[in-house]
């Protein structure tokens, strides 16, 4: 069986087996709003679960997530695709998060964050009252009043 040779394939080989282990790598997210909290779905297939870190500092969530594999001393490997090493992903909350409530989940490979909506961030009517002796309206906090 002849085989060609790719100098551009090897040299691609060389630089991703050089350049693998270097810095965290980034998980792919969704991130969508349903109803009063976010939901942040990460892809994590093959992460101990126990790996999994996510910490809130001030409105920075960092979640880190660490995937081992086995050396598999005494084999002949013919094909190692599959990375191990660090992951990261960081994401600046902004204001109206409620960050105390903030919960989590794996399963099946995908990290589920929920990330609810502090009570003062959500929509709310504001009440129009009307004085007693004229037609003025008074609407929100600014405490300025339009009149008829």
């Amino acid at each position: 069986m002849a085989m060609n040779f790719d100098p551009f394939r090897e040299l691609d080989r060389l630089a991703g087996s050089l350049l693998e282990n270097r810095g965290p790598r980034l998980m792919p997210m969704d991130l969508f709003r349903d109803g009063d909290h976010y939901v942040l779905s990460a892809d994590l297939p093959g992460i101990d679960p126990g790996s999994v870190d996510i910490d809130v500092d001030g409105q920075l969530l960092t979640i880190r997530a660490e995937r081992t594999l086995g050396n598999g001393d005494g084999v002949k490997w013919l094909a190692r695709e599959r990375q191990a090493g660090s992951f990261l992903r960081q994401l600046n909350l902004g204001q109206g998060i409620d960050t105390e409530r903030i919960s989590a989940t794996y399963e099946n490979g995908v990290l589920s964050v929920t990330i609810p909506v502090s009570e003062r961030a959500k929509p709310r009517k504001i009440e129009v009252g009307t004085g007693s002796s004229s037609n003025t309206i008074t609407v929100g906090t600014t405490g300025q009043a339009s009149g008829s």
